[in-house]
């Protein structure tokens, strides 16, 4: 009987462990949930079975940990399996980035080439740990073909998502804010609005004022279901843009810090309707942009990644691992781990 304890930070990372406690389940498996904020708790429901201890996560002595976040203590028992908070969109340098080497993690999981790639290089550079292609577990649920949220009205569907990000974040533009309440009193398109988690109340609090017919709010982390029944996004340079991008559908970026082919990016406000009117129309160029993105970023359709992640810590676990480098010391690391979670037993 294998335990498999899912490690998370943050609310937004609930859906990512979601699909591969299903898996878990399915293959007869138990698994278990920790969580180091109170903050992520409150979106845990009762299908999900929480530690709430150090010392109960100790006696639970799991076998594989999956990390939804960017590290893990590295004293809980187990293999140490990165399976990452979101893609990579390039908000912050290398060395504080979707490729920064911890030293804490047995094998990564990779997502699809452009991540796979580099990570095959660090792994070749540093040597104790291994790396897999699998895909991304949060997005299996976005090729079910069944979803359990209905479009709001028949008009043209827009998704508006923002990071919390200050210097990237269009949602605390208040010169985009009044086109989007001025586009949503016209009426000729459904807006559907999602902020960050982590987003500043105040923000959150201005976007729910906007509500009405034409647009609807939503505050939850599960934003599978709320991609599958809009047709084009408007956002800026969060982690929400590859997840839905990979339904083949466009996505309007408002100043985005690294506007690709794939994007359609703006950079005035004035340009803001007449660019998502063009969107809604898949143009040629883009379409063709978007797929060659897919293909290199998360070529999997299938909504198996879940089970491949699965599959490969288990193979990993049962492996002889010998030809693994010793990981580094990590003390400064290691300190700072056991401070946070209060936890001195050795």
């Amino acid at each position: 009987m294998k335990r498999f304890l899912i490690h998370i930070s943050q609310g937004y990372s609930i859906p990512i462990g979601k699909p591969l406690q299903n898996e878990i389940r399915e293959k007869g498996y138990k698994v278990k949930w920790f969580s180091e904020t109170e903050n992520a708790k409150k979106y845990l429901t009762d299908e999900e079975e929480l530690l709430e201890t150090v010392n109960e996560v100790m006696d639970y002595n799991p076998h594989i940990v999956l990390v939804a976040t960017n590290s893990v203590p590295y004293f809980f028992p187990g293999i140490k399996v990165q399976i990452f908070h979101g893609f990579s969109v390039n908000k912050r340098s290398e060395e504080k980035g979707h490729f920064r080497i911890r030293g804490f993690f047995d094998l990564y999981c990779t997502q699809g080439p452009s991540t796979t790639g580099p990570f095959n290089e660090l792994k070749r550079k540093y040597g104790y740990f291994e790396v897999v292609e699998t895909g991304w577990s949060k997005v299996d649920p976005l090729f079910e073909e069944t979803n359990k949220l209905k479009r709001v009205s028949d008009k043209p569907t827009v998704l508006i998502s923002s990071t919390f990000t200050t210097r990237y974040s269009l949602a605390k533009n208040p010169e985009v804010y009044e086109e989007i309440k001025r586009l949503s009193l016209i009426g000729k398109w459904q807006f559907l609005v999602i902020l960050h988690p982590m987003m500043d109340a105040s923000i959150v609090e201005k976007f729910k004022n906007l509500e009405s017919e034409n647009l609807k709010y939503f505050d939850t982390t599960d934003i599978i279901p709320i991609f599958k029944i809009a047709d084009v996004m408007f956002s800026d340079t969060t982690s929400a843009i590859p997840e839905f991008i990979l339904q083949h559908k466009p996505v309007v970026t408002f100043r985005n810090n690294k506007p690709m082919p794939h994007l359609m990016n703006i950079e005035k406000v004035v340009d803001i309707e007449k660019t998502i009117e063009k969107a809604f129309s898949n143009p040629e160029e883009v379409m063709k942009n978007i797929d060659e993105y897919i293909e290199f970023t998360h070529p999997y359709s299938d909504g198996k990644s879940s089970k491949r992640i699965v599959e490969a810590t288990l193979d990993f676990l049962e492996k002889d691992r010998s030809y693994l480098k010793r990981k580094p010391l990590n003390l400064f690391r290691k300190f700072q781990i056991r401070k946070k979670l209060n936890y001195f037993k050795f």
